[in-house]
């Protein structure tokens, strides 16, 4: 990325390489702060490639192959893989074909410092505080951004994004008190009901949260 030259054509292969990347995440709690990590990622083949390049450790990681998940299982106590699938998804949704790479891997964490430590590891992103008078999980989901000014460069990206979905589902060990989201100008989708909250955004929009884009879970002790 470094040796294009244009700044704008810096920003349209960030954008074009993001829009073929949909993942969703879920997260189950338990009462003693153990859980389960339910991850599935829809990977173009063009993205699904470029990720496999050696010298990728510069680049934000994409955990796209077993061997990624045993590396960083590896280097975490207390995180287990259970199980990890992959398969291939065509263009109407079926399996087979020259589509997507869908891979859906499942996490056992046995304490909340192990779930930290995969979620972010520097502590910025993520917090959990399992205990006290209202115990809650933090997500960073999306860090401020400059707009994008460029209405071409917003339609190409909402255009080869389609069909890709950015979401992120927390079950919490006892009913939700209060969620926490920042002033969404964007179109977020969000449920909640008892220990569930969900929030879902289509990749096409993420232009839209220059703000930033968390959430925090609070439920009863």
């Amino acid at each position: 990325m470094r040796k294009i030259f244009s700044p704008a054509a810096v920003c349209l292969a960030l954008f074009l390489f993001t829009s073929c990347l949909g993942a969703s995440m879920e997260i189950r709690i338990r009462p003693n702060g153990s859980g389960r990590i339910v991850l599935e990622y829809r990977v173009s083949r063009t993205l699904e490639t470029m990720a496999r390049f050696d010298g990728n450790e510069r680049w934000p990681a994409i955990p796209v192959g077993r061997a990624d998940f045993e590396r960083t299982v590896a280097r975490i106590p207390g995180l287990r893989l259970a199980s990890f699938s992959t398969r291939n998804v065509s263009g109407d949704g079926g399996d087979g074909g020259d589509g997507d790479l869908v891979t859906r891997a499942v996490l056992d964490f046995a304490h909340p410092e192990a779930l930290l430590g995969f979620l972010d590891a520097t502590g910025s992103r993520a917090a959990f505080a399992p205990g006290g008078s209202a115990p809650m999980l933090r997500l960073v989901l999306l860090d401020p951004f400059p707009p994008i000014e460029n209405r071409e460069l917003l339609s190409l990206f909402r255009e080869v994004s389609a069909g890709y979905e950015i979401s992120v589902n927390v079950r919490t060990p006892r009913d939700i008190l209060r969620v926490g989201l920042p002033e969404l100008s964007g179109p977020a989708r969000t449920e909640r009901g008892g220990r569930n909250f969900s929030l879902a955004v289509d990749t096409g929009d993420i232009p839209a949260f220059t703000d930033g884009l968390y959430l925090d879970v609070f439920w009863q002790p």
